[in-house]
């Protein structure tokens, strides 16, 4: 988006890693939605740099307006930020009541306007803003007993007039392991909540155990002769459902593809995943932490990481929802997997194994990458899945 970057980051000076993956994705959520955000962050790593006290890295703009952080457990996160949407919804209905009774008297046009405005904008961001400082502006006005009554409803909530974005926040040991039923449970509630999965595709904070998100071959905790099997594809899990809005992406490959889809998946009026590609120091990253960016650009040159977004609106236009926004790999796969210590320690330590299982990374990838151009590849038609 132009010029986001020019917006002031509403998370700042955490204490994470040098180089850390995650950090750059929530200080651009923040950008982005950071003055309406509620975030249920799940415990891991975004929840010891995101919030051990006295050290706090979310802040406030010069309105007093920022993200409400709350950390909960590994296997509850979802539902925590899932009870977060309920109780805005709550709320919500509240003022809807009082605005549509204040709209039933008989008030001043002037004082009607700016009420009717309201109802039609407030499940939107920014028109919701503009919105409630028109609502703000008529709260003291003298309409009567009843009428300011209602006013005086309304103005005790008037926080919630503008819309809210709802944010899920956890790690891959989070989301594709010991809290996958609760993430189930809520992108199938179909509510208007927004996941944001930093896959390091390690447990990090814990000691760097092997998690569902590790790849083939890669030397982990639990793994110590290298994965045997494959990664999990949450994000195809989730598609499954047609009616969640899925994204992969990987901020140094493509930021305009990361931009499109958090934009997108904050709009969307249901439930949205976004799995972003977290490089870590438990990688070992030959190059250097300072290099993550770079690192994540050849995950992607490489087949090893795939960027793609599922958004069930388009759907609805007649339009093939599943966007490949991967071209096809081009850099070689082993070169990329040796360039980590996760992968080459398995060359020194287990050498009679090694390039089989490199081998079948690289075939995974590759089924990977199929699968999904087949998926893009769809007909224009395809039947929308309500919730």
């Amino acid at each position: 988006m132009k010029g986001s970057q020019f917006s002031q980051p509403l998370m700042e000076f955490s204490g994470a890693c040098s180089g850390c993956g995650e950090t750059p994705y929530i200080k651009l959520v923040t950008q982005l939605f950071g003055d309406r955000m509620l975030v249920a962050n799940a415990t891991g790593c975004s929840s010891i740099w995101g919030g051990s006290a006295p050290n706090m890295p979310y802040t406030v703009n010069d309105k007093g307006q920022g993200p409400a952080w709350a950390n909960s457990l590994f296997e509850d996160n979802a539902e925590y930020g899932y009870g977060m949407r309920l109780s805005l919804n709550a709320t919500m209905q509240y003022l809807v009541d009082a605005v549509n009774e204040l709209l039933a008297l008989d008030i001043p046009d002037d004082v009607k306007a700016p009420l009717a405005e309201w109802l039609e904008s407030k499940d939107d961001g920014e028109k919701s803003k503009a919105a409630a400082e028109k609502v703000l502006a008529v709260l003291d006005r003298d309409i009567g007993p009843e009428g300011n009554r209602l006013l005086c409803e309304i103005a005790c909530r008037k926080d919630y007039l503008v819309k809210k974005s709802v944010w899920i926040f956890g790690g891959d040991g989070w989301a594709y392991d010991i809290g996958f039923g609760g993430l189930d449970h809520v992108l199938a509630s179909g509510e208007d909540v927004n996941v944001l999965v930093l896959d390091t595709e390690v447990y990090s904070n814990t000691g760097g155990q092997s998690s569902k998100a590790t790849q083939t071959a890669a030397i982990a905790k639990f793994a110590a002769s290298g994965k045997k099997v494959k990664k999990k594809d949450l994000g195809r899990i989730a598609m499954t459902y047609g009616y969640v809005y899925v994204a992969q992406v990987g901020m140094g490959a493509d930021k305009n593809q990361l931009m499109k889809a958090l934009r997108e998946a904050e709009a969307y009026k249901g439930p949205s995943l976004v799995i972003a590609y977290s490089p870590c120091i438990a990688h070992g990253i030959a190059a250097g932490m300072g290099k993550t960016q770079e690192q994540t650009k050849k995950a992607v040159e490489a087949g090893y990481w795939h960027l793609y977004r599922y958004n069930p609106e388009l759907a609805d236009e007649g339009k093939n929802p599943f966007i490949l926004d991967s071209k096809e790999p081009k850099a070689d796969f082993k070169e990329y997997l040796m360039g980590e210590v996760r992968y080459s320690s398995l060359k020194k330590e287990f050498p009679e194994t090694a390039d089989e299982l490199f081998e079948k990374a690289e075939r995974d990838a590759k089924q990977r990458y199929e699968i999904y151009k087949q998926l893009a590849e769809m007909g224009k038609q395809p039947v929308k899945a309500e919730a």
